[in-house]
């Protein structure tokens, strides 16, 4: 018994990173979508895999298309449909290798951050992205703010301190 806890706790450790990625879905300026994008590529070329909100708009699918690029990419989209219906099924998806339909909607932001590791907000975004942050700092995961206005980083390092502000040079590494 002590073996296979040994072997499982071995394999979990070894699998590959999952790196979420949250912003604005609707109307995020040109800089947060390049952000995401060029992020998205840093993440895959790292050899970790992207998760996102998974739809085919703003932060999501830019930096699915970003990750998508680099070889040996893994790119997971969790997305609020069941996949049974045309507002969630396969055509309303960002370029994915896995899309997790939940049928969850908004509460599937939840299962983004919990299946994160690290979760990385990129521009501002609405209430959707604000909740992400907000369970990223309740489920004890850090929480790396890219290019988002003040007020958020005054909020949410008043909530807790795995708040980092980062520009996208530090986090990528790319310097």
């Amino acid at each position: 018994m002590l073996a296979a806890t040994r072997d499982t706790h071995a394999m979990l450790n070894n699998r590959r990173p999952l790196i979420g990625v949250m912003g604005a879905g609707e109307g995020p300026d040109p800089e947060a979508l390049q952000l995401a994008e060029d992020l998205g590529a840093a993440i895959a070329r790292r050899g970790w895999g992207l998760l996102t909100g998974g739809r085919p708009c703003g932060v999501m699918a830019a930096a699915s298309r970003g990750a998508m690029a680099v070889a040996g990419h893994l790119v997971v989209g969790v997305l609020p449909g069941d996949g049974g219906d045309p507002a969630g099924g396969p055509e309303s998806t960002a370029a994915l290798d896995v899309a997790l339909f939940t049928g969850m909607g908004q509460a599937r932001n939840v299962v983004n951050v919990l299946s994160s590791r690290v979760v990385v907000v990129c521009g501002a975004g609405g209430p959707g992205t604000v909740s992400e942050a907000a369970h990223a700092l309740k489920a004890g995961r850090p929480l790396l703010l890219l290019a988002t206005p003040p007020a958020w980083l005054e909020l949410f390092a008043g909530l807790g301190d795995g708040v980092r502000p980062v520009s996208y040079t530090h986090l990528a590494g790319d310097s």
